[in-house]
Formats: structure tokens, sequence, C-alpha cells
């Protein structure tokens, strides 16, 4: 229909009624999860790039079906001092990574700016396939206001021992993708995880 589904997910997410990009079930059961937890939308994204040479800075980005909610609006634009852009502000556009394959005009529907800056819960759920279990780790980080200018939806965060976390994830076969939640429930969400499900979930603790 020459459109991508992005915008509706955005919709529905913000309506607590999360999904995710590339049949990421667990993807979306994390981010049920945070929602329940915290009462507010949650996003997909991936653990993207360093953010110049600070080891706790990362780059979030997806392309992006990311809650309106999230993103920042004029007033956080003023109050930013010029670190952020207006042009930081959501707007809907095209999928400029598959509009080189089947063209932009396929492409239009995915919501495109910057996560506003605040404290912030990520969480990923996977499947240890190999042992018959499911597991998962938690923690907490800030957004910041640092400059980054990239396409779709982004955002720069600083996470206490991001290297540390990384590692683990790398170590322990975890996907790109966690989902976010601004909110802080990291602790309730590692005691209902393990303590109540059964899952084997790592607190990523400063």
């Amino acid at each position: 229909y020459g459109v991508v589904p992005c915008t509706l997910m955005s919709m529905m997410s913000d309506g607590l009624l999360p999904s995710a990009c590339e049949t990421d079930i667990a993807g979306t059961v994390a981010m049920m999860a945070l929602a329940n937890a915290s009462g507010k939308p949650s996003a997909i994204v991936d653990w993207n790039n360093n953010y110049g040479d600070d080891p706790d800075k990362a780059i979030i980005f997806h392309c992006s079906n990311l809650p309106k909610s999230i993103f920042v609006e004029e007033s956080d634009v003023k109050a930013a001092g010029g670190l952020i852009r207006a042009d930081d502000i959501a707007v809907m556009d095209f999928q400029e990574i598959i509009a080189g394959t089947v063209g932009k005009d396929n492409t239009f529907g995915t919501v495109v700016g910057r996560v506003k800056a605040d404290p912030f819960t990520y969480l990923r759920v996977s499947t240890d396939d190999l042992n018959g279990r499911i597991v998962a780790y938690v923690g907490e980080g800030t957004l910041t206001n640092d400059p980054i200018k990239t396409f779709g939806g982004y955002g720069v965060v600083h996470v206490p021992k991001l290297q540390k976390l990384l590692n683990y994830i790398c170590e322990n076969g975890f996907e790109h993708h966690v989902a976010m939640n601004l909110s802080q429930v990291a602790p309730a969400v590692h005691e209902a995880l393990n303590k109540y499900m059964g899952w084997s979930t790592y607190w990523h603790e400063a």
C-alpha cells in the first residue's frame, strides 16, 4: 500500500498496546512488562553506537515506531538552551533504510525525532533455547541532551558501567533490541520477573 506500519505502532504503544519490529515477540513482552510497571508507554530501540569517548554513553536508535509521547516537544527545545534543535521534534516521515530498495514513495509512515531527556528503565527479555528457559536483563539510565544528528527515532543515553552491561549482553547472546520506558521501575521489574515469573534476570545496578 506504499506505507510502513510504524505510525500505527507508535499510536498503539501510546495506548499501552506495544508492538515491536522484526517479529521481536520477546521484545514486545519486555515493552509490556515496563508499561505495566510504570503505566507509561514503552519503546523498542537498538543499542546502536558509542557516543564520543565517554564509556558510559551510547546512541539509541530505531527507524522508528517509537510512541510520540516520548519525543521532545517545543518546550523541551526552548529549555535545552540550544543543545537540541527544532528539527528534533517528532514528525511523520519515510523509512530511510528500506527506501533505498523500494523507493521513498513506498515507505511513508515512520515517526522520527529525538527522545526527550529523562530517566529511563531498559529491559530485554529473551529465550535461552538450548536450556529451555527465559532470561532477561534490566537496569536504569538517563537520556541526555548531548548533541546528535541522525535519522529515525534517536537519543543519547548515559548508563553507569555501560561497558560492563555491553559485555554481559554480548557474552550471553542477547539481541541488539532493548525495550525502554521513561520511568524508574527496574527494582519492581526485577522482582516480578525473578520472583514471580521465575525468569533468570540480571539487574545491572550502578
